[in-house]
């Protein structure tokens, strides 16, 4: 069964993208528009790797995170944005990140820390 990458993007086009490369790479991508979408769903519970734009509607990707964490899903997280700042950077990190991207990113760097998600969620 090829490992499911959930994604949280409000962007339509970033969403697609993401779920192209994913699908490519052999992952299998269940993309979201919004923090409240995810939690409403069942698809957190067996995700690999989970990665949120940090500027979301609604919920922000840092209180979606949270969230689902107080909900005992312990999935690695990788953060986006499309603001890179200091601050954001810092959150994320305090948050456990695997990584953290500033749009647009190397499809390649993303695919790596995909990759150290994946062996971290193994350790869990």
């Amino acid at each position: 069964m090829k490992p499911k990458i959930v994604v949280v993007d409000d962007d339509a086009d970033m969403g697609r993208a993401m779920e192209r490369l994913l699908n490519g790479s052999g992952f299998r991508p269940v993309t979201f528009s919004s923090g409240e979408a995810l939690l409403a769903s069942a698809d957190i519970a067996d995700a690999a790797c989970m990665i949120l734009d940090i500027h979301l509607p609604g919920l922000s990707g840092f209180e979606t995170c949270r969230r689902v964490r107080e909900g005992g899903i312990r999935v690695p997280v990788i953060f986006i944005t499309a603001y890179g700042e200091e601050r954001s950077e810092n959150r994320a990190r305090e948050a456990g990140a695997v990584a953290y991207f500033t749009k647009p990113f190397e499809r390649r760097h993303l695919l790596g820390a995909i990759a150290a998600a994946l062996r971290q969620e193994l350790a869990i």
